[in-house]
């Protein structure tokens, strides 16, 4: 791993080790609520949410490191903000992309990249599959990901992603939320990687607040 990468996680590390120090440090600079014209709904499936939010847990291992945070994921058309924090809200990472580019930040630092996929990798050594997270998370092959098993209720268990390098997605709970079924537990993970998701509260956002059939 790069020197710079190194010194990136080691002070997210460091958040993850004073948390209780840092308690009064609160979140800054960026709100964990979506915008006032986004409103909840209902759906039936969570392909039919133009947005959504996500509140839970992750963890990121890898040969090198391991990380456990809270998640905040908001999805929409046009913009992805994903947020990692301490116990208390602190913040260990935020990273905003849309189609104008990406914005990673790190404590005091920030950093730039037209491709928030590139970016993360290019910071902090991750090599995560951004670009189809947000469909798997909800439960949803993308493009020509193979589902490999389904449970009793024709919902997947595992699906392949197609390419180099292949990920493999673990579904192994499911649950209830805005009216759709939604992973609860989900791995993915190829070679050298690993990430595990945990959804707490998922709900699907419109621009109108209208029950979406």
């Amino acid at each position: 791993m790069f020197q710079g990468q190194r010194n990136i996680l080691n002070q997210i590390t460091k958040h993850l080790l004073l948390w209780a120090l840092l308690a009064s440090t609160l979140l800054s600079g960026c709100s964990l609520t979506p915008p006032a014209e986004l409103q909840p709904v209902d759906v039936s499936h969570p392909s039919q949410a133009l947005a959504w939010e996500l509140k839970g847990k992750l963890s990121v291992k890898t040969p090198d490191d391991k990380l456990s945070a809270n998640l905040y994921w908001l999805h929409t058309q046009q913009e992805d903000k994903l947020v990692l924090t301490s116990m208390l809200g602190t913040s260990l990472l935020t990273l905003t992309s849309n189609p104008n580019g990406a914005l990673l930040e790190v404590g005091s630092d920030s950093y730039q990249d037209t491709n928030a996929q590139r970016l993360l990798t290019r910071v902090t050594g991750w090599s995560l599959p951004l670009h189809k997270l947000p469909l798997w998370i909800t439960g949803q092959p993308q493009g020509n990901d193979l589902i490999l098993q389904t449970d009793k209720a024709n919902r997947p268990k595992q699906i392949q992603s197609q390419g180099q390098p292949a990920w493999n997605v673990y579904y192994t709970r499911w649950q209830e939320q805005s009216g759709a079924q939604i992973p609860r537990l989900l791995s993915v993970k190829r070679e050298g990687i690993r990430l595990k998701i945990q959804t707490n509260q998922w709900q699907a956002l419109d621009n109108q607040a209208v029950i979406v059939k």
